[in-house]
């Protein structure tokens, strides 16, 4: 990947359907992560936490539980969960997908948190 000596950060989340079925996601951010950057992106967040994918551009992660229930079930909702917010390993660098910038990342969850994509 272009740009290997400029700083890249990870964002973590997870899906938690009702049942506590659960699938992980990860993207790769180009920018450091700082402390300042995880408290900014949880106060945009319902309960510190939750959010809803679409409103700010991140793949939702509930239709990979659809290969063992064979499609949507009473079970799913939109929410879905902040993990983390870390500096990328060098493995991670060379096989995540790049998402795009984390302060793009940080605007969108501001904007979705002031309704802006509602």
């Amino acid at each position: 990947m272009a740009g290997r000596s400029q700083p890249f950060s990870v964002f973590e989340y997870l899906y938690r359907d009702a049942g506590n079925y659960k699938a992980w996601g990860k993207f790769l951010l180009l920018g450091e992560v700082a402390d300042t950057d995880i408290e900014e992106i949880r106060g945009y967040l319902d309960r510190g936490e939750y959010f809803v994918p679409d409103r700010v551009g991140i793949p939702p992660l509930q239709g990979e539980l659809y290969q063992y229930s064979g499609g949507p079930t009473e079970d799913d909702h939109v929410f879905h969960g902040f993990v983390d917010l870390r500096p990328a390993t060098k493995s991670e660098i060379g096989t995540l997908s790049l998402w795009g910038a984390l302060e793009t990342l940080k605007e969108r969850f501001q904007a979705a948190r002031s309704g802006a994509n509602r």
